[in-house]
């Protein structure tokens, strides 16, 4: 095996378990200790991982706090077509919950905009005015603290609200998505809380989320891919993440 294959294949096995060792894969591909501390070193260099005592860890982005308004601002086009694909699947009728994040606020100008007769619930303040000159949509406006950095009121007043209401479909944003450990992460306990109650109380629970975050992970875990119902997001995925996806009982969109 030329050594470019073997590279290819320690991180294509770091990326199925999330972490490795040296003398596992010695033995595996049958070269030197040495050999593959060399191959380590290499792909370090090129921040594919992390050395650490004995191996390696696969090099993975931690989320950092941002404002929403900062948030608006990247990724912008990724974050259109996956709002998109949301508000195609919003139908008359529905009461339809939207947490605080960035995609959503683009479903809900999209929403805004239409003549959709539904039910829209959201913890988003920058979200109710949108609405001012639509006649079609009924919106309820949660109350709470309000939360700069997520746009939105959290607290245990909001989840005491969102308890009371039952929708049929809850729209939820991400900080990242841990594919190893099929983890969802936020950056706050406050906003995880939140959306564990969007998701408890969802007929079906909808995951809004950039091909980049599925290599980020957030600061508190807030569900498995498994409490989700569907996952949207952009285009161009590659054959590693797709191919993780597919093995779960969540829809891909």
């Amino acid at each position: 095996m030329f050594t470019e294959e073997r590279l290819e294949q320690i991180l294509k096995i770091l990326n199925e378990t999330g972490r490795i060792k040296v003398k596992e894969l010695s033995e595996r591909f049958n070269v030197s200790e040495g050999m593959i501390r060399k191959d380590l070193q290499r792909l370090e260099k090129i921040e594919a991982l992390q050395r650490t005592y004995g191996g390696a860890i696969l090099n993975r982005k931690l989320s950092k706090t941002s404002s929403i308004s900062t948030r608006m601002s990247v990724n912008l086009s990724s974050k259109e077509i996956i709002s998109q694909k949301a508000f195609s699947l919003i139908d008359n009728g529905d009461v339809v919950f939207l947490d605080s994040s960035s995609i959503n606020f683009l479903l809900a100008k999209l929403i805004a905009n239409s003549t959709k007769l539904i039910t829209l619930i959201t913890n988003m303040s920058l979200i109710p005015p949108l609405f001012k000159d639509n006649e079609t949509v009924k919106l309820i406006c949660i109350g709470g603290v309000y939360d700069n950095k997520s746009g939105g009121v959290l607290g245990s007043e909001v989840i005491k609200s969102i308890s009371k209401y039952t929708f049929n479909k809850g729209f939820i944003g991400s900080s990242g998505v841990n594919l190893i450990t099929n983890s969802v992460g936020t950056i706050s306990l406050e906003d995880g809380n939140v959306k564990e109650t969007i998701i408890s109380n969802s007929k079906e629970s909808f995951l809004l989320i950039e091909k980049e975050k599925f290599n980020v992970d957030g600061t508190y875990r807030f569900a498995t891919l498994d409490d989700l119902d569907v996952i949207i997001t952009d285009s161009n995925l590659n054959d590693d993440v797709i191919e993780k996806l597919e093995k779960l009982t969540t829809r891909l969109i």
